[in-house]
Formats: C-alpha cells, sequence, structure tokens
C-alpha cells in the first residue's frame, strides 16, 4: 500500500477556467487517499515540509476556514491548496472528479473542497461559446475589481460569482459577442429580481444526503439575499456572503454600468469610461478605519486574514442593531502605512444613512455594544498570540490617512469622473444643500448641561495604550496624535469641547439628510466639495465623555485598557 500511495493535483478557480492573468493565485486541489487526512498529515506533516523549502514563502494554514485552505508561494507565485481525502485507498492518475461517486463516504468540508473543480467544469460544459464566455468574464472581473465589488470575503462576489452569473448571460444570448454581452450583463443583473436565485441548470438532489440549496425545505436559505447556485451537485448558494448594504452597493454599480454602457452604444463615451476607478475615499463622509497590528510580519499576515474574515460580520451586525438604517461599504482592500514602524494594515469602511429614511431630531445610532461584540469574535482567534492588536475608529473624509491615496496625496473632488456622478446623487446633493438652508440654526448635537474641567486627551490615551502595547507600536501611536496637534481641524480642537477622566464613554456624531456631517460648515472644505489636502488619522482617547461639542463636532473614540481586558471602542451616532 505504501509503494502504491500517492495524490492528484487538479486546479479550479479563474485557472481552469482559462480567465486567469498576471499576479493571480492558482486555486489548487490535492486529492489523496482515505488514510491521509486533513488535520494531522495535510495541515502538520505537509506544512511543515513546505515550511522547511525555500521555494516556499509566506505560508499560512486557514483550518478552520468554511473550506480548509493552506495558503503560500512558490517561487514568487500565489498558490491556495485545499486538501480532499476520498474513499479510495489508491488515487488513480485519471481519476474523473466530476463523476458522483468521489462524494461516496466523504464529510461535509471534503465535499465543499471537491465543489470547485467540479463547478468550473460543469460551467465550461453549459456555456454554448466557451470563447466568448471567457473574453466576457475576463472584461466584467477586471470592470468589478476596478469598481470595488470583487471580494467574496468582504460580503461582495469572487470569481466563481461573477462566472456564474456571466454563464447564465451566455446562455441568454448564446449567439452574442463579448461586446453585447457586457452591456446585456448590466442590463439583465440590474433588472434581475432578487432573491429569484441565477441557475445554470436544474438544482439536483441526490441519495447520498448532502445539503442542496432548497428555500422551500431550508428556513436559513430564505435569508439569502443574492442567491447564485452552483451546478453541480450538491448545489450550493455561492453568494451566501452577500449582505443587504454590499447588495446596495452592487446594484448603484451596476446602474452606473448600465447608463455608461447606453452611453458607448450612443458614442456619447469610450469603453475606457467603463473602466474608470471607484474613489471610495471620496464617496462618503464617515467611515470606520480598522487598524491591525502585530509583533512582526508573519504574525500580521495570519492577524490580517483572520480579521479580513470577520468584517463582514462588523457588517452584519451593524446592520442588525441600526434596523438596516445605518449602511455600511467595505473596501475589499487593506492598506499599509509605509512609514509606519510596526507590522501594521488598515481596513475602511464608508457609513451612510439609509436612503429615504425620515430624520428625527436627536436620532441616534449606538453601535458601542455592536463594536463590543465584534471585537471579542476577533480576540477569540485560535492562534492569537501577544502583539496582536485591533483598533476601531470613525474618521471622516477629510481625515483619511495619506497612505491610502495612489499619489500619496489626497486629489480634489473637482476631478471626480463622470461616471461617479448619477442622477441619484445628483437629485441628493440638491436634497442636502436644501436642507442645510432650512436647519443651519439648528445644533446638530445635543450639548451637555454641566462643563468639566478639560484634559488632554492624546497624552492619556497614549498612557493607556503603553500598558498593553509594544514600544515601537507606541512611538508610532504617539506619532500620530503629535500630527493631529498640528492639525487645525482635526476630530476634537481644544475649543470644541471639555473631557473628564471620571466621564461615561460616549461619543456622538450627526448624520444629516443621509451623510454624518454638513460638509460645508467644515474648515478646509469649500462649498463646491473641494476637500483639503491634509489628512489627519483618528486621535486615540482614553475613558472620556465628549460634553458642551459644537455642532458638527466628530465622534469620540475611546480605547481603553486595564484589567486585563482588550482596548475597547465606544461610540455613539447621532442624527
Amino acid at each position: 500500500m505504501v509503494e502504491d500511495a500517492n495524490a492528484v493535483i487538479f486546479t479550479f478557480g479563474s485557472y481552469r477556467l482559462g480567465v486567469h492573468g498576471p499576479g493571480a493565485d492558482i486555486d489548487t486541489l490535492c486529492v489523496g487517499p482515505s488514510y491521509v487526512n486533513r488535520e494531522e498529515d495535510f495541515f502538520y506533516v505537509l506544512h511543515n515540509i513546505l515550511d522547511e523549502m525555500e521555494e516556499v514563502t509566506e505560508l499560512q494554514p486557514v483550518p478552520d476556514a468554511h473550506v480548509p485552505v493552506m495558503k503560500f508561494k512558490f517561487d514568487g507565485i500565489s498558490i491556495d491548496l485545499l486538501y480532499a481525502s476520498i474513499s479510495l485507498l489508491v488515487v488513480p492518475d485519471d481519476l474523473d472528479i466530476s463523476n458522483i461517486s468521489v462524494l461516496y463516504d466523504i464529510d461535509e468540508p471534503t465535499v465543499r473542497s471537491l465543489n470547485g473543480c467540479r463547478v468550473a467544469d460543469q460551467i465550461l460544459k453549459l456555456v454554448p461559446d466557451v470563447e466568448n464566455f471567457r473574453t466576457t468574464l475576463r472584461c466584467l472581473k477586471f470592470w468589478a475589481k476596478r469598481r470595488g465589488v470583487y471580494s467574496n470575503v468582504t460580503g461582495f462576489l469572487g470569481g466563481v460569482n461573477w462566472a456564474l452569473l456571466v454563464a447564465r448571460l451566455c446562455q441568454f444570448y448564446p449567439k452574442a459577442n463579448p461586446s453585447m454581452l457586457v452591456s446585456r450583463f448590466f442590463i439583465i443583473y440590474t433588472l434581475w429580481r432578487w432573491p429569484n436565485a441565477v441557475t445554470l441548470c436544474e438544482i439536483e438532489d441526490n441519495e447520498l444526503g448532502f445539503s442542496v440549496w432548497n428555500p422551500k425545505k431550508n428556513p436559513w436559505d430564505r435569508n439569502h439575499l443574492m442567491p447564485i447556485i452552483t451546478p453541480s451537485y450538491p448545489c450550493m448558494n455561492s453568494s451566501y456572503n452577500v449582505s443587504a448594504s454590499t447588495l446596495r452597493v452592487m446594484m448603484e454599480q451596476f446602474q452606473v454600468g448600465k447608463r455608461i454602457c447606453e452611453d458607448i452604444e450612443l458614442n456619447k463615451v469610450q469603453w475606457s469610461a467603463l473602466f474608470e476607478p471607484y474613489l471610495f475615499f471620496e464617496s462618503y463622509k464617515n467611515y470606520l478605519q480598522v487598524d491591525i497590528i502585530a509583533a512582526d510580519v508573519d504574525d500580521l499576515r495570519a492577524w490580517r486574514g483572520w480579521v479580513e474574515s470577520r468584517l463582514r460580520q462588523l457588517t452584519l451586525m451593524i446592520e442588525r442593531d441600526t434596523s438596516g438604517k445605518l449602511q455600511c461599504h467595505p473596501c475589499p482592500h487593506d492598506y499599509v502605512d509605509s512609514s509606519n514602524q510596526c507590522s501594521h494594515c488598515a481596513f475602511f469602511m464608508g457609513l451612510q444613512r439609509k436612503q429615504g429614511e425620515v430624520i428625527q431630531e436627536g436620532q441616534q445610532f449606538d453601535i458601542r455594544q455592536t463594536v463590543d461584540e465584534f471585537r471579542h469574535q476577533i480576540n477569540s482567534y485560535m492562534y492569537w498570540k501577544p502583539g496582536m492588536e485591533i483598533y476601531v475608529s470613525h474618521v471622516r473624509r477629510k481625515q483619511i490617512p495619506s497612505y491610502v491615496f495612489p499619489e500619496g496625496y489626497r486629489r480634489t473632488r473637482h476631478a471626480r469622473p463622470a461616471s461617479q456622478v448619477d442622477k441619484a446623487s445628483c437629485e441628493g446633493s440638491v436634497e442636502r444643500v436644501s436642507k442645510r438652508k432650512k436647519e443651519v440654526d439648528v445644533p446638530d448635537l445635543e450639548v451637555c448641561e454641566k462643563k468639566r474641567q478639560s484634559i488632554s486627551p492624546q497624552k492619556e490615551s497614549i498612557g493607556a495604550l503603553t500598558e498593553t502595547t509594544k514600544p515601537e507600536v507606541v512611538s508610532s501611536l504617539t506619532g500620530i496624535v503629535d500630527r493631529d496637534k498640528e492639525f487645525n481641524d482635526g476630530v476634537i480642537a481644544p475649543n470644541h469641547g471639555k473631557h473628564t477622566a471620571e466621564n461615561s464613554d460616549n461619543g456622538c456624531c450627526n448624520l444629516s439628510s443621509g451623510d454624518a456631517y454638513s460638509e460645508n460648515n467644515e474648515k478646509g472644505t469649500s462649498p463646491g466639495g473641494t476637500c483639503s489636502n491634509e489628512a489627519s488619522p483618528p486621535q486615540l482617547l482614553h475613558n472620556t465623555h465628549k460634553e458642551e461639542l459644537e455642532p458638527n463636532a466628530d465622534l469620540a473614540m475611546v480605547l481603553k485598557s486595564g484589567d486585563g481586558e482588550k482596548n475597547v471602542m465606544r461610540h455613539v451616532i447621532e442624527i
């Protein structure tokens, strides 16, 4: 048996579909015999073998993922390696992975591991013209990445989702060329009545007993907002990560794509207009910034992967705790400050009030417990190490750090592409301006009755962080606070309010007519919408309460240490 022991390697995803490009990772599946298991042999023995190879770098096992995977780079090429142990003592070299017999006597994680290859094979069999399918898919994947809606892990659509949508489109228009298919894509999926499912073939059941997507039988399947069903047994919803907020963002982008394609057909614009990048940091007035820190690069890689996989939960929890009235737009990329001495990266989420909601004076979005719950989930990481920290803070658009911009500085909003401005946003802007004129004399934030002695939030924040944070991290954060002092319109200017250590943790920010502050009242921002070129990171406050604030003062961010507890941010967002 030992002499006959072997394994077979398959590819799936974009590589198997023939739509991979430079820099893309290679999705790979290793199929082994029944006596070689995933937990010990794959994630321990093979992991150690790979760890000793010079060609292998950035090795990162993720055994607790929905589909267990080992990520690494081999000679600089990114590899996602899955493992499936099938009920055979010897795996034949010509194994037909599409045959249903490979599913006998295996568990659910193994089924999900095998599903990627089986789905890719079925897609290629079900499309009428493979070459037109590939060209169209390449185009739309590039569009999705440029528009910030390509990421399964953050609640948008990943490679297999886009492939299934394009494959269904090809079935609708079997003789259409790629240019027509791209145009029809936006028409079809703008008009699609979600949550009606997108399917390439009839959903089949089987006596093997694996769970198949069926909202009539399975109550949990009824909660899926954008079901895109895989064509091979067992049929699954490949887009279960989509939330109400990310569905809204994608539908808005489909509308933008539809309008541009209409203009292309009328020769008003060129095809390049379709692929203009989405200006995420100019699209919202308020953001959540999630900073993650680790002791070294290897720890940061593992810590970053864990936090990124849970960001979708933060979006869902905010939707849940605000009854869907506070909408989130997660950015699918992380950003790194190269000037930072510690191992650090940051994720961002755009925030806005749900359009069409009636504004109630004094209404608040209290997400303190939401953030606490999210942090507790993050800190339950099985492989947590000292130095792994997470900080969640609220920042305005003008305070977005400069390292997120490609040129290293903020561009003026006058250069915003035409495709970024749609009819709805224009109407919303007019409505917001008119409402500001009517409400200019109304204070946005409640003024607390009692004044208290002012203290320095910056010094207290750094003092709190030194208890639990490495020296080099504290040095970096001290630099952030020092830069805040130079910013004349920062998070909390000295004359904007008073803070005392005795007060309870709280903070307020107003959301006016769908956005979290009145931009025209700010320094550094003209009525025309030009942003200041200066960017200020969020201040870090410790055990403070915001009192007697001027209108449009920012949200207080509290990083609290002590009693062995991790740093906690508490805030209230007020309309």
